[in-house]
C-alpha cells in the first residue's frame, strides 16, 4: 500500500527541526513525508528544502486550520493510506509497520492510532490520544490511559490492537478512499475535536477505527494551544456541541443537548470559582457559536447515514466527579 505520511505545518520551523528527523530516519522506507504548509511566513518551508530535500512540499494558499489544511493537501497526494500527523510528534523505530499490517489484515479497518505517550513525560499517556478515545452518553470524549486531565502510567497495560470510538488527530492513519467518501474533515470546526467527527462519520459508513498498541509515538501536545489558552477553551467546548448535534442518535438527541447546555454552564461556573473568569467568557463564546451554527449543522445531520450508538452508556462525568473513578479500568 502507498502512504503518506502528511505532517501540517504553520510556522512550524523549530517544531519540524526537532521532530522531522525522526519521522524521516524512521518512515522513509515505507512511506513518503509531506509537509503541507498552511501559508507559513516563517522559514520553515525553506528549511525543509534545504536540509530534507526528500520530503515533499505541499504548499496551501491560506491557514485554514486543521481540517482546510488536510482537506486541502490531501486532495492533492495520490496515496492509499494518509497518516495525519502533528508537527510535535516524535516517532520510534518500526514504527510504522505495525499498523500497516493491521490495514493489511482487515478491509474493514479504516482508521488507525498508535500508541500515544507523553513527549515530556515518557513513561505517562498523552493527553490528545493515550490508548484510545471514546465518547460518552453526553457525547465528552474520553481516551484509554486518560480520562479528563487524570493521564495513566504507561505500564504495557493498553499494548494491545482494540477497537475504539475515535483516534486521535495528533497521529491519525485513514484509508484514502474513505477519507474522501466521507467528504475529509468538517472545516467548520477549524480546530480540535474535528477527528472525533471524523471517526463518527467513518463508524456511520460501516468501517471500523482501531488502536495498535504495539506501535509507539511521543506527543508533545499543546504546540499549537496551550491547555490555558481560552481559545482552546472555546474550541473545544463549541465543537464538542457541534459534535453531539451532528452525530448523536435521534432517541437521545434532545435530552443530551439540554443536558450537555447545564454542563457546560456548570463548568462555566467552577472557572469562576478557580479565578479563572476568561475560561468562562470563552464557553459562552462558544454557546453563542454554537447557537450561530445550530440549524447549519442540523442539516448537516439529515445528510449523515444512520448515527450508531455510543461505546458505553454512561456519564464520564458522573464517574469521574461524583464516583471519583481516575482510570479507564474503573470506569463501569
Amino acid at each position: 500500500m502507498k502512504t503518506a505520511i502528511v505532517i501540517l505545518n504553520w510556522n512550524g520551523q523549530k517544531l519540524l527541526e526537532q521532530f522531522l528527523p525522526s519521522v524521516v530516519n524512521f518512515s522513509s522506507q515505507l512511506a513518503d513525508v509531506y509537509i503541507a504548509d498552511n501559508a507559513s511566513t516563517d522559514n520553515s518551508v525553506a528549511y525543509v528544502k534545504s536540509f530534507f530535500p526528500s520530503v515533499k512540499i505541499i504548499n496551501n494558499a491560506v491557514n485554514g486550520g486543521y481540517a482546510k489544511g488536510y482537506n486541502d493537501a490531501l486532495s492533492k497526494i495520490d496515496a492509499d493510506i494518509y497518516c495525519l500527523l502533528n508537527s510535535d510528534v516524535e516517532v520510534t523505530e518500526n514504527w510504522l509497520q505495525p499498523i500497516l499490517d493491521i490495514f493489511k489484515s482487515d478491509a474493514k479497518t479504516a482508521i488507525v492510532q498508535p500508541k500515544l505517550l507523553d513527549f515530556k513525560n515518557p513513561s505517562k499517556f498523552e493527553y490528545a490520544g493515550a490508548g484510545g478515545g471514546f465518547v460518552d452518553l453526553f457525547g465528552y470524549p474520553y481516551c484509554r490511559g486518560r480520562v479528563f486531565n487524570n493521564l495513566e502510567t504507561d505500564t504495557k497495560q493498553f499494548n494491545d490492537v482494540e477497537d475504539i470510538f475515535w483516534a486521535s488527530g495528533a497521529c491519525l492513519f485513514i484509508r484514502a478512499k474513505v477519507y474522501h467518501q466521507i467528504n475529509g474533515l468538517d472545516e467548520d470546526y477549524f480546530a480540535h475535536q474535528e477527528e472525533i467527527d471524523l471517526c463518527w462519520r467513518t463508524h456511520n459508513m460501516g468501517f471500523k477505527v482501531k488502536y495498535v498498541g504495539n506501535s509507539t509515538v511521543y506527543h508533545v501536545g499543546g504546540a499549537t494551544l496551550q491547555e490555558t489558552n481560552p481559545q482552546k477553551t472555546y474550541l473545544n467546548f463549541r465543537n464538542s456541541l457541534l459534535n453531539v448535534v451532528k452525530n448523536v442518535p435521534k432517541k437521545w438527541f434532545l435530552f443530551v443537548v439540554f443536558s450537555r447546555l447545564l454542563l457546560d454552564g456548570i463548568a462555566g461556573i467552577k472557572f469562576i470559582l478557580e479565578l479563572r473568569p476568561i475560561h468562562t467568557f470563552a464557553i459562552l463564546k462558544a454557546h453563542l457559536s454554537f447557537y450561530k451554527n445550530f440549524l447549519k449543522f442540523l442539516e448537516k445531520r439529515r445528510k449523515l447515514q444512520k448515527k450508531q450508538d455510543y461505546n458505553l452508556h454512561t456519564s464520564i462525568v458522573w464517574q469521574y466527579f461524583v464516583l471519583g473513578r481516575k482510570k479507564f479500568k474503573e470506569l463501569k
